[in-house]
């Protein structure tokens, strides 16, 4: 939903949603955003609870969802559902990640969520004050999803267990800290998106563990599967 800002006390920042006030708490606000009064600003409800004073709505800048139906407001394909979004992981502020799918062979999904020149998902950047999303293609196939997420890193194998849900991904020595990202956060929000566990390796490492190479075919690159945002917000520039 869309609200305009109108006040706010050392607790919460209170929200106009046309009939109602919302309540945008300190844990649901971005870090990176400051509110002042009359902002107008997309929330996404996330708590509706009775009191004696009538209905109290909760709303949030953080929550993935909010993501999700951005998506879903600036791509007619998801709208229509020709393109699915099928996980979303997301630290507000900083950086997401979104695994797309189609069944449908004429339609590129990850094209289609960045749209003409970027344009459509440059809307949701700026939206979201600049932070980075990367858009990748979602697999049923663990090795492909797995190595799809970490982007932007190479992957040269996934090593899957599916027993305990983890993997063990192989990547180029001097990919080793882009697939980790800074403090983690790129093999973390990997992690979140397709649900399993992920332990990066370098080349060297893996032959030296005697995991790589093996004698099945390792992962495959492919054309490119994620797209990553650079682009800053309009306060920025």
């Amino acid at each position: 939903m869309t609200g305009i800002v109108e006040r706010q006390d050392s607790r919460f920042i209170y929200v106009n949603l046309g009939k109602i006030e919302a309540i945008l708490s300190q844990n649901e606000q971005m870090p990176n955003e400051t509110y002042r009064p009359h902002d107008r600003i997309k929330v996404y409800l996330t708590k509706v609870e009775k009191t004696t004073k009538g209905p109290q709505i909760f709303v949030s800048r953080t929550h993935p969802g909010l993501l999700k139906r951005l998506f879903e407001m600036e791509v007619p394909e998801i709208y229509e559902g020709i393109v699915e979004i099928k996980s979303v992981a997301r630290e507000a502020g900083d950086r997401s990640k979104i695994s797309v799918y189609t069944a449908d062979p004429e339609v590129d999904a990850v094209g289609a969520c960045v749209g003409p020149k970027g344009a459509r998902v440059q809307t949701i950047v700026n939206e979201l004050k600049g932070e980075k999303i990367d858009i990748v293609e979602w697999s049923d196939d663990p090795y492909t999803f797995v190595a799809n997420a970490l982007s932007p890193s190479k992957v040269l194998d996934v090593i899957v267990n599916e027993e305990e849900q983890a993997t063990t991904v192989v990547v180029p020595d001097y990919q080793l800290s882009l697939a980790i990202g800074k403090r983690g956060q790129n093999a973390r929000l990997a992690a979140k998106l397709t649900g399993w566990k992920i332990d990066i390796k370098s080349e060297t490492v893996a032959r030296e563990m005697g995991i790589y190479p093996r004698e099945e075919a390792p992962v495959q690159e492919t054309e490119e599967t994620a797209v990553e945002t650079e682009i800053v917000s309009e306060d920025e520039e």
